[in-house]
């Protein structure tokens, strides 16, 4: 078995870098896309709720109910936007889309709540994107038993009981988001997913290059090995997707206010090994594909289930066992894991070892299926 040549490896990382520099393209999507790519999703991906619009049927005109429908939006979450004389109105609102929720106040609930009899309201919500839905009854129910304790408190303090003591009181206390912010969980993701994409793309570009401008056959009839070759075509790609890599970074912390709780020495070391993992896979891409159109084409399809089953969009530990399995298989999962690890809550590689050997083993794995195809194909 013929050993490891330097030489070799570094004449084609040589001969990669001129490549680069030649191919202004590339050099875009290695140093523009990230950013284009990290504000549009930045501000598009936001699953924080706010400014419901409400639209409201008021049947009692009082301070009372005037006083209830400003609690509402004192929250901030909810925003009267309308007012309406009648049930068909506002369901001609909730269907046209102009309205998300509809308040319904009694024209008894003044006189009821002034007798201290129990007063009903209503809320019809759009459940048509469940996301608001719940947060919509989640925070109206809040707000009715606010309102409810309070009265109650007074009635208590009229017969002269004193004043109203909760039996019990949950006292709270939100780590690594205290604000729980969609931003902040969101940006360390996006920055994952973002430097797998390009990152991937341009190396499933390399050897399908190689093979349209006829230059392949030059390199099966020279002396280098796959690992030589395959390790010279991703070394210059790793150096231009860590340098991508901290301007994302630091357009994340800087510009979105998302600040990195651990160690930046340790989150650039694992991002390298990611970098690596996903420049490999578009390697083996590039073994596969043909033209460079299947290779854009394959990277894509690759894509989409790395959002879906990697945890960037939806909790993992709520898909089946199976899914969960095959999520497994993409190295963006072991990447925002370790992500957020760093990001929000500030742990080191010993809370991060599972993910690590995972990305470990999966680029390992890469590498030999990627070498093992390229052998194939010069043979």
């Amino acid at each position: 078995m013929r050993r490891f040549v330097w030489g070799r490896y570094w004449s084609v990382v040589k001969k990669e870098v001129i490549q680069i520099k030649r191919d202004r393209p590339s050099l875009a999507i290695a140093l523009v896309m990230p950013l284009m790519l990290l504000f549009l999703f930045g501000y598009a991906v936001n699953t924080d709720v706010n400014d419901i619009r409400m639209a409201v049927w008021n049947q009692s005109p009082s301070a009372a109910s005037r006083e209830l429908v400003d609690q509402f939006v004192h929250t901030k979450i909810f925003q009267a936007t309308a007012s309406v004389g009648g049930y068909r109105e506002l369901e001609a609102m909730l269907d046209e889309g102009t309205a998300d929720v509809g308040l319904v106040i009694g024209p008894d609930y003044t006189r009821q709540k002034d007798r201290g009899e129990p007063a009903h309201i209503q809320l019809l919500v759009n459940g048509s994107d469940p996301n608001i839905a719940r947060t919509a009854v989640s925070n109206a129910q809040l707000i009715v038993q606010h309102q409810a304790i309070s009265l109650q408190e007074k009635k208590l303090e009229k017969q002269g009981m004193g004043e109203l003591t909760l039996p019990l009181a949950l006292e709270t206390r939100v780590l690594f988001n205290p604000n729980m912010e969609s931003i902040v969980f969101n940006i360390p993701g996006l920055i994952g997913l973002i430097m797998q994409n390009v990152t991937m793309i341009l190396t499933a570009f390399s050897l399908v290059r190689e093979k349209e401008r006829g230059t392949m056959e030059q390199l099966v009839v020279t002396p280098i090995r796959p690992l030589e070759l395959m390790l010279g075509k991703i070394t210059p790609y790793v150096g231009v997707g860590l340098f991508s890599f901290c301007l994302v970074l630091f357009v994340g912390t800087a510009w979105f206010g998302v600040p990195v709780k651990g160690s930046i020495g340790l989150l650039v070391a694992l991002s390298v090994l990611f970098l690596v993992t996903t420049l490999l896979l578009g390697i083996l891409i590039s073994t596969v594909a043909k033209t460079q159109l299947q290779a854009m084409q394959m990277a894509f399809a690759l894509i989409l289930p790395s959002v879906l089953l990697s945890g960037f969009m939806f909790p993992r530990d709520s898909m089946p066992v199976v899914i969960q399995w095959l999520g497994g298989l993409v190295p963006l999962t072991y990447f925002l894991e370790i992500l957020r690890g760093i990001f929000l809550k500030g742990v080191g590689a010993e809370a991060l070892w599972k993910e690590i050997v995972g990305m470990g083993a999966f680029s390992l794995v890469i590498l030999a299926v990627a070498i093992g195809r390229f052998r194939k194909k010069i043979e």
